[in-house]
């Protein structure tokens, strides 16, 4: 049985990011955010959704924009350290996805969108620094369950 086109896409994503992620920055996918944020950030890639796609006939295909997202998150006290270190993870995101974005053809197209960040404070841990960023992909599949 063949594996999902869609799965195909967001495991190169995963090691895409992995291979290229700043130091001390760690990678993972569809977790919870652990209790722990590495030094140099944490990113949590989630499969997101696919939504409804359009539909070309003669062959049939049906053409998605799939919204992955990522999940950035940087702990740390001192506010600077911590925006640095944010900005830092959110231009290596964008940069890891530049250099192929269409994954070695696996996707027509995927590139991260804008996202708002916000400062989290929880009760006996580092205040941290969280978005998450879209990461838009354009695919085609003969398969409506991707």
């Amino acid at each position: 049985m063949s594996e999902p086109v869609s799965e195909r896409i967001l495991r190169a994503i995963h090691v895409e990011l992995g291979a290229s992620a700043p130091a001390g920055a760690r990678v993972l996918r569809n977790v919870a955010i652990p209790e722990r944020i590495d030094p140099g950030g944490l990113a949590i890639l989630r499969d997101g959704e696919p939504g409804e796609p359009a539909v070309s006939l003669s062959p049939l295909m049906f053409h998605y924009r799939h919204h992955a997202a990522l999940d950035l998150v940087v702990a740390g006290d001192d506010p600077e350290a911590r925006d640095r270190a944010f900005a830092r993870l959110k231009g290596w995101v964008s940069a890891a996805l530049a250099v192929d974005p269409t994954l070695g053809g696996l996707c027509d197209w995927a590139e991260p969108l804008a996202a708002a960040a916000e400062i989290v404070a929880v009760e006996g841990v580092a205040p941290f620094k969280a978005a998450t960023v879209e990461i838009e992909i354009h695919y085609a599949s003969p398969d409506r369950l991707v």
